[in-house]
């Protein structure tokens, strides 16, 4: 899966729990407005449903349901810019601009750790890492 899609399905539910909820929400919802989608007053009512069901995973401390609701979401975006590809754009943009500062520090952590990119023209070389990384080169 695309990996601006794992980091904002992560964003979008660890933002449920935050108190700039409602800020974050617009965003998601306007995502799905701006891409023509007859389905963003189902997404805001859905979003509020799963927010309830976020509070009390967290209030239980169980890591597994947020983490499921998270691919839940994973997938509705992936719908979404299947549906309509120049979604993606924006949802790149909402993930940066809206919902990662919406996070607190590990939240936004978790979310980013999967967005790494990179590029290399010519004889370059790209060395990237989640973690420590030793390159040794002779």
């Amino acid at each position: 899966m695309d990996p601006v899609l794992v980091a904002a399905g992560t964003a979008i539910v660890g933002a449920m729990a935050t108190d700039v909820w409602q800020q974050a929400r617009a965003a998601v919802v306007g995502l799905w407005r701006r891409a023509g989608s007859a389905e963003a007053e189902a997404v805001q009512d859905e979003l509020a449903r799963v927010r309830v069901q976020v509070l009390a995973a967290r209030a239980d401390e169980d890591d597994d349901a947020e983490r499921a609701l998270a691919g839940a979401w994973r997938l509705r975006l992936r719908d979404l810019v299947h549906r309509e590809p120049a979604s993606a754009d924006d949802l790149r943009r909402v993930l940066e601009e809206e919902l990662l500062p919406a996070l607190g520090a590990p939240e936004r952590e978790r979310a980013r750790a999967v967005l790494m990119n990179a590029t290399a023209s010519g004889h370059g070389r790209v060395y990237q890492s989640a973690g420590d990384q030793h390159v040794n080169e002779s």
